[in-house]
């Protein structure tokens, strides 16, 4: 059997790991805003797990953060300026 021609062998690619979000030493908290900004859509939506690639306990407690900003009006509940262009 000819060893050299094989139709399912999977390819070489080299990929860098992304880094996480959150690092270790930083608090989730609801007057990190800088941290809490970066799981907001434009749109003022929480964006998904998936989409923000933290783990389960990290994402409930950006959006336990992420609800208080709101209640003391550090972040708005909806972003919902649409620009007009004539």
């Amino acid at each position: 059997m000819n060893k050299s021609k094989r139709p399912f062998t999977k390819s070489k690619r080299s990929f860098r790991r992304r880094l996480p979000p959150i690092q270790s030493g930083d608090r989730i908290d609801y007057r990190n805003m800088s941290l809490i900004s970066r799981f907001i859509s434009e749109q003022g939506k929480i964006l998904s797990r998936r989409v923000n690639r933290v783990t389960l306990k990290q994402q409930r407690l950006t959006t336990i953060a992420i609800k208080q900003a709101r209640i003391l009006s550090l972040l708005p509940f909806l972003n919902n300026q649409k620009q007009f262009e004539r």
